[in-house]
């Protein structure tokens, strides 16, 4: 058959062959990332100013720095994310080393009986006898259509991923100490207030008894007013074991069980300043978010990855070194061979195995385009409901400090009245409950300021900046 016959339908074979592997039609992401301006960050916003990282300092409290920094440290679940950034920038070393060329070297000794009935003809057929190959080979796969640098992003991107990852749990983890130290001076500042409550109730008490044994007082007055010291002793004790409890836990947050905590008042812990609107670059601020961004990027390397595997592999292949039948000749010079050229793969017919592989490449890019628009809108939520919960406190703090002030008052003139004889002790009564229920709430709020200042400076990013991931050069 001459040369011109059989270039045709090898051509013909080529071309189909070839238009096969590129059937990747219908195969397209459906999903669509959410931008600032459709979540409403666009516009006069002005940008919050960068918080620092270490923003806690700012409380002014050398323990709670300690227990922050100790936490960082020690905590398990910190440690996790640190260990799961170290597995994905592994990936990347190794998918970088795909592109780079590889060379093994061999040595394979056998003892063979050679067949009558094959290619090796007498005197060695149907004889015993050793065979050895000592061999350096060398390959490398040109990438001609991105493969192995479309590996290499998407690992990137997943290493990028993993270093927010740890970041946003470092953050988080910072904020929780935070919250939790906060609640624990909320708890020691109620328990002076019960504290205070119990002794005043017991100064009443003997007021009560003078009277009633100067006959001024019945014994409803005094048993009304043994009943209340119970009820005080009881909420000291919950209070204790609160305390109790919340150290327990900012343990567990540390690391360190048992740990020794210095008891802290509210009014030692410095507030914290925190946008009043809610930022128009929040989307680069959030390392979950920034995470989630990677995680996106890196799908859709994975998806030019997946349309590069419809093409050609070419590599380039060449050995070099000794081969001898009978192992005594192995380092002759007569012994050496070598080889070099081209290797080309092409998929023709592999049942749908490359479409199948893209199709669920494209469905990873798009949850993965899905969990990063619930991240931002969750994201915008979060900083929207703790800008409404520190603003709404403030003025509920206002508003608090009157009622009391008022509740003070008339409870000092309810003692004033019940000392003259000019009221009853139900009058005392009535008036210090206001005033301990006003206590107890300027408390509380003194402590939601708090916390939702900490919780405004986690949902805005709480000092995150994207760091450089040590990995492979593209």
């Amino acid at each position: 058959m001459s040369s011109k016959k059989l270039f045709a339908p090898t051509a013909l074979v080529l071309a189909l062959a070839l238009a096969g592997c590129a059937d990747m039609s219908g195969i397209q992401p459906q999903a669509q990332q959410r931008d600032a301006a459709s979540l409403g960050l666009t516009g006069t916003a002005p940008q919050a100013s960068q918080v620092d990282a270490q923003w806690w300092r700012a409380m002014g409290d050398a323990q709670l720095n300690r227990l922050v920094d100790q936490a960082i440290a020690g905590n398990p679940n910190l440690r996790i994310a640190q260990a799961r950034l170290a597995r994905a920038q592994a990936v990347t070393e190794v998918a970088n080393s795909a592109k780079l060329p590889q060379v093994n070297a061999s040595l394979d000794a056998t003892r063979q009986l050679y067949t009558e009935n094959g290619l090796v003809p007498k005197p060695l057929a149907g004889t015993i006898s050793e065979n050895g190959t000592l061999r350096l080979s060398a390959s490398w796969e040109l990438d001609f259509f991105g493969k192995y640098q479309a590996a290499l992003d998407g690992a990137l991107g997943t290493a990028r991923a993993a270093q927010a990852d740890v970041d946003a749990a470092r953050i988080l983890l910072a904020s929780n100490v935070v919250r939790n130290y906060g609640q624990l001076a909320r708890i020691n500042d109620q328990l002076a207030v019960a504290t205070r409550t119990l002794a005043q109730r017991e100064e009443q008490l003997r007021l009560v008894r003078d009277r009633v044994d100067a006959g001024l007082d019945t014994r409803l007055e005094l048993k009304q007013s043994e009943g209340s010291l119970p009820e005080a002793r009881q909420q000291v004790e919950a209070l204790n074991e609160a305390a109790s409890l919340s150290k327990n836990a900012l343990a567990a947050l540390v690391g360190q069980p048992g740990i020794a905590i210095t008891p802290v008042t509210l009014a030692s812990l410095k507030l914290l300043g925190a946008p009043a609107v809610l930022p128009a670059d929040l989307l680069g601020q959030r390392a979950d978010i920034a995470a989630a961004r990677w995680r996106v990027e890196a799908a859709g390397y994975d998806i030019k990855n997946a349309k590069a595997q419809f093409y050609p592999n070419i590599n380039l292949v060449a050995f070099a070194g000794l081969s001898t039948i009978g192992l005594g000749r192995l380092l002759d010079s007569n012994s050496s061979e070598w080889g070099i050229g081209p290797a080309i793969r092409l998929p023709i017919f592999e049942g749908g195995r490359l479409r199948a592989n893209l199709r669920g490449k494209t469905s990873d890019y798009d949850a993965a385009v899905e969990s990063y628009n619930a991240a931002v809108i969750d994201a915008v939520r979060d900083v929207a409901d703790q800008l409404a919960s520190s603003q709404s406190v403030a003025r509920q703090q206002a508003q608090q400090r009157l009622a009391q002030d008022a509740a003070e008052a008339a409870y000092d003139i309810s003692i004033q009245r019940y000392k003259a004889g000019l009221g009853n002790y139900l009058n005392v009564l009535a008036a210090e409950n206001a005033v301990l229920a006003q206590r107890r709430l300027a408390v509380d709020l003194a402590a939601r300021n708090l916390d939702s200042q900490v919780g405004l400076i986690r949902a805005v990013g709480g000092g995150y900046t994207p760091d450089t991931v040590t990995a492979a050069q593209k």
